[in-house]
């Protein structure tokens, strides 16, 4: 284990909603890759990955869930180097399943590095793979003697592990503006894997002089074409409201940070479209809403408007299942004022002589609707557009109005092998035909009991049943990723039901007597092997094992108020469980207590 490095640590600001809005259809992954002149030898990119990680450990976490916030935990869990068979920008983040939260693979010439949003932005990506590259290549060409880039300062594991947005954090002044509600773009949207992908090589001497020509910068330009391609495809019904884009701003221009978490803001700019516009009309309206924005005074106000929610003491309070619908509305209603996304992550910079090995770099990223994404290495600037959209209008319309403006410009060849693999469906399919059985059982006791008794006289217990079982099973296949935490849901479930059971059958007490100590006693024994057979790191079962010991106490309680006839086995459970905690207080003070500071962290 690295020293200097958090064992865990908190989400950034920026990253508070993702794993909230993050599912099959927006991922919130992007992919950075480096397109080599030469085809890859994945065992020295393995080799190189090792080296790199041993500068970024911080990379090396997932993504736990506490009470009130998500958190990032460090885990000792190799990165292995794989050729590239999902399609692209794939999920990383699946609740409850403890894997890193980036990918490295290859195919043919190509590296890639995809990552999920909540672990670092566009910035802290581009570091990583410029290390990669940079460890990659020194191994592959020794003969060539490549220079490493010079660092300047060298980062600290603190600076590398700063949450920049609360040490920047300031009380914000005045209230924040109401933003106008943005041209939505409409139409049935496709699912991830048949997500469509463009990407425009351009050559930057030309799109820089064009740029220049309208005397603004490239990113300046570029987001007014991308206004204009998409202008032209909302109808005159709909153009009294702004096309507007969300533009991502790098907080590290403004604020000294070395942080290689998310540390990023966002500006707004748009254009209400009028039958005359002209490109030139929508580049100087950029250029102004840029130069208003892009200030330090206005930048510090809008970072710390997005910081302000999260240190309000009463959303802090709340609890994350309770508080995560109130940020997913936020989130919703937040993304009414964009009409798409222009992220450029600017240049990426080598030393004299990788040229020779290296072909160009591109970066997109996983959308619910349209984005562009862009970043520039030597004389090549690719931009990556990622649509939802059917069709591919809005690609085309942008690559037509570079033409007039004669900035030349190729189409990449898009070469997905993860496109063609049938994405693993076989436990949603079993899980579906589970519930068709359960209903069609469910009918068959209907049709049975009216038959042969004229009434539907057991019916109702047998329905009850299925639906017992069907729950069951369904909390089982939800939790299927995290064993322990299915085994806290099941005796939870198992003992609710049986208490209902036992109250409609005419109260016998069996359900406190015999259900409850005997399941937190199972769980209990059960989580001690299951760890101890996986060889478990200690944060992944000790607050499961917190749990059960103090469920396994309750059995005593309900002794001492009198509901416990066969006071046997609730005795044996609770004294048992009241020494497992005890043994936890005694022998791992230190861990207990840090598995209760992050899971309750507010």
């Amino acid at each position: 284990m690295e020293t200097g490095y958090s064992r865990w640590r908190k989400l950034d600001n920026a990253a508070l909603a993702f794993p909230l809005v993050t599912g099959k259809h927006d991922t919130r992954v992007f992919r950075f890759y480096c397109e080599c002149k030469e085809p890859v030898d994945p065992e020295i990119l393995q080799k190189a990955l090792d080296e790199t990680m041993k500068k970024y450990p911080l990379f090396q976490a997932v993504l736990r869930k506490g009470l009130f916030w998500f958190y990032l935990e460090r885990r000792e869990i190799k990165s292995v180097v794989t050729e590239e068979k999902k399609p692209p920008c794939s999920r990383l983040y699946i609740p409850d399943k403890k894997t890193l939260l980036f990918e490295v693979t290859y195919y043919k010439n190509r590296i890639n590095f995809e990552v999920y949003h909540a672990l670092t932005d566009g910035t802290g990506a581009m570091h990583f793979l410029q290390e990669l590259v940079q460890n990659y290549l020194i191994r592959k060409h020794p003969e060539a003697h490549l220079s490493r880039m010079e660092s300047g300062e060298e980062s600290t594991p603190w600076d590398q592990e700063e949450d920049s947005f609360s040490q920047y954090y300031s009380l914000p002044e005045g209230k924040s503006e109401k933003k106008p509600t943005a041209v939505r773009l409409k139409g049935e949207k496709l699912p991830h894997e048949e997500m469509q992908i463009t990407e425009l090589n351009i050559p930057v001497k030309e799109i820089h002089a064009k740029a220049k020509s309208y005397g603004v910068s490239i990113t300046v330009f570029l987001a007014a074409v991308m206004l204009c391609a998409i202008g032209e495809e909302i109808p005159r019904s709909r153009q009294k409201k702004p096309v507007t884009l969300m533009v991502p701003v790098n907080l590290r221009n403004y604020f000294p940070s070395q942080s290689m978490a998310n540390f990023f803001g966002w500006i707004e700019v748009g254009y209400t479209f009028e039958a005359n516009t002209t490109l030139k009309d929508v580049v100087n309206h950029v250029k102004e809403q840029f130069g208003k924005e892009l200030i330090r005074e206005n930048v510090a106000r809008h970072m710390n408007g997005y910081v302000r929610l999260e240190k309000n003491p009463f959303v802090r309070a709340v609890p994350l299942e309770i508080k995560k619908y109130f940020l997913m509305i936020g989130a919703s209603l937040g993304s009414r004022s964009i009409t798409a996304v222009y992220s450029n992550i600017g240049i990426l910079r080598f030393p004299p002589g990788y040229e020779a090995y290296i072909e160009h770099f591109g970066i997109f990223a996983s959308t619910d609707i349209l984005q562009l994404c862009s970043c520039s290495y030597q004389d090549q600037m690719l931009l990556g557009f990622t649509s939802k959209l059917p069709n591919d209008n809005i690609q085309r319309n942008f690559q037509r109005i570079l033409k007039e403006e004669s900035v030349g410009f190729r189409e990449e060849k898009q070469d997905f092998p993860g496109r063609n693999e049938q994405q693993e469906k076989e436990e949603r399919q079993i899980f579906r035909i589970f519930s068709f059985l359960c209903i069609a059982a469910a009918v068959i006791c209907a049709v049975s009991d009216y038959l042969f008794t004229g009434a539907l006289n057991w019916f109702g217990f047998a329905v009850a049943g299925i639906a017992c079982t069907w729950l069951l099973v369904a909390v089982a296949y939800s939790k299927r990723r995290n064993i322990l935490k299915n085994e806290m849901w099941q005796l939870l479930l198992i003992t609710i039901l049986a208490i209902v059971w036992d109250r409609y059958t005419g109260w016998m007490g069996w359900s406190l007597d015999f259900v409850l100590p005997i399941g937190a006693l199972g769980v209990l024994c059960s989580m001690t092997v299951i760890a101890k057979v996986q060889h478990l790191e200690r944060e992944e079962y000790l607050f499961y094992l917190i749990q059960a010991a103090m469920a396994g106490c309750i059995p005593i309680v309900l002794v001492w108020l009198n509901l416990i006839r066969f006071v046997y086995l609730s005795v044996i459970c609770s004294g048992i469980s009241f020494l497992v905690l005890t043994g936890l207080m005694i022998f791992q003070k230190k861990d207990t207590f840090r598995e209760f500071h992050k899971k309750l962290r507010m």
